[in-house]
């Protein structure tokens, strides 16, 4: 047999054995979102250790939290677009390697500052990371029910990110240290990037275009500027100089980043985006569903740490069915989506989560496990899973492949920064009425149920904006 005709019979094997298999892709895709998502909220429970070990003053304390949220929300569309000029792949690998870099920075801290500094770079990687997570997943499973069930599996896996970061905290605050928090993210990049560099296959839609400097600056800068005097409004109010100065200046910094796309020829946000309704309104659902969602675990933590006496595991442990029903949602999306319809199945999810917020906002300072933690609980996070899923389809439904890693960012910011702004103005409410009415295990309680009752409110009017302005199905070319 003749080299070439050995060459032709072996090429397909070549060719199988060098596309990687769709699931290893998701589960990949699915580890770097974990990640991301995981250290939104697993520093909660280590934060007074951190306090004590490093002598970080209250404003200090908050600022871990702090830099990591406004770099991830700041640079998201950077990296989105970033990964659609330049490879999917090679975005995925260079955020992967920043935030793993910055979590051992981070757990070798030996001051304050060296914590904040491994934090916000932390941030940035997740930023630049978390977009391509899902351009991946979306490039490697066609659309259809496939497509759905994938989705289900990333929206599953991010949100039981979110809700292990206590337990996981927990777990590692009390059984080594504050320092493993951080630390424990680096075997786990560090195995992530390998099988990434094996078996990832690059994807880009760039067409020789180069990256909009003026509006990457303008943005992130906008959406960092927001983000800050977001996080200065639990502090300092929303009428001091110190939180409308930052606003004032990042919605101008947007506005002028809105004017500059309008007369960009390769714009970093095509604004005709915005006119696909399935991209619109799905980035609007999905902001007031974070701006609910995100305050679940926050509050609950407190609760149950604050009120009913729970160590930081217990807390973590007590929301566990919580976890599982957030993971349990997100994988029954799937089957009810084809016959109930995307608009139809989150509309639904939001009234489930509306239901369990009304439960939890009746909790006292002496409240049962079972009926003040597990069961609103579970029917909070049940809800979230339920229109998490076709949220995310229908916002990533209808751009062109060239847009995908950008919407895909896009996706990502309306959930980030509508849980940095929900979380500022439900801490705000909640801390206003514990004010009023004094101090101790009852006031706390007041606070927290009626931070519950407005997350209520905002999971209704969703459910209603989703009611009429998603489009009924998700389709490839969603513009009406």
């Amino acid at each position: 047999m003749t080299p070439m005709l050995d060459a032709a019979d072996t090429s397909p094997l070549i060719s199988r054995r060098l596309t990687p298999p769709t699931w290893l892709v998701v589960a990949l895709a699915c580890a770097g979102q974990f990640l991301v998502i995981l250290d939104v909220s697993v520093v909660n429970v280590a934060l007074p250790s951190m306090r004590t070990d490093l002598g970080l003053s209250a404003s200090g304390l908050q600022w871990v939290v702090n830099a990591y949220a406004i770099a991830f929300a700041g640079f998201m569309l950077l990296g989105g677009r970033a990964g659609d000029l330049y490879g999917r792949k090679r975005m995925f690998l260079v955020g992967l390697g920043l935030f793993t870099l910055a979590s051992l920075g981070g757990g070798l801290a030996q001051e304050g500052w060296q914590l904040l500094v491994a934090r916000a770079v932390q941030g940035l990687g997740a930023a630049v990371l978390a977009p391509s997570t899902l351009t991946l997943l979306t490039a490697a499973v066609p659309e259809g029910p496939a497509r759905a069930r994938a989705i289900a599996t990333w929206t599953a896996v991010g949100a039981g990110g979110g809700a292990a970061g206590g337990l996981v905290g927990g777990v590692l605050v009390d059984t080594l240290s504050w320092r493993w928090v951080l630390l424990i993210n680096v075997p786990i990049g560090a195995v992530v990037l390998a099988g990434s560099l094996r078996w990832l296959t690059e994807s880009r839609a760039g067409d020789g275009r180069r990256l909009d400097l003026p509006g990457a600056l303008l943005v992130t800068a906008g959406l960092a500027t927001l983000a800050y005097g977001i996080s200065q409004t639990e502090a300092e109010g929303w009428t001091a100089a110190a939180t409308l100065v930052p606003l004032a200046a990042g919605l101008a910094l947007v506005g002028a980043f809105l004017a500059v796309e309008a007369r960009t020829a390769a714009p970093l946000m095509p604004l005709g985006l915005f006119r696909l309704r399935s991209v619109a309104s799905a980035n609007t659902a999905m902001f007031l569903s974070g701006s609910a969602m995100f305050c679940m675990w926050f509050f609950m933590t407190l609760y149950a740490q604050n009120v009913l006496g729970y160590s930081p595991l217990g807390a973590g442990l007590a929301l566990v069915p919580s976890s599982l029903a957030v993971v349990l949602g997100s994988k029954l999306a799937p089957r009810y989506l084809p016959t109930l319809g995307a608009r139809n199945l989150a509309v639904l999810g939001a009234l489930v989560a509306a239901a369990g917020f009304a439960w939890q906002s009746t909790m006292t300072a002496h409240g049962a496990y079972l009926t003040s933690i597990m069961f609103p609980g579970i029917l909070m996070m049940l809800g979230a899973g339920l229109s998490a899923t076709p949220l995310a389809a229908l916002a990533t439904s209808g751009a062109q492949p060239s847009d995908a890693g950008l919407v895909s960012g896009l996706v990502n910011t309306s959930r980030t920064m509508g849980g940095s702004l929900g979380l500022a103005v439900m801490s705000t409410i909640a801390a206003a009425r514990t004010a009023h009415v004094g101090s101790g295990a009852e006031a706390l309680t007041e606070g927290y149920a009626l931070a519950f009752r407005a997350g209520t409110g905002v999971l209704l009017g969703g459910a209603v904006l989703m009611l009429l302005w998603l489009p009924r199905k998700i389709s490839a070319s969603s513009v009406n």
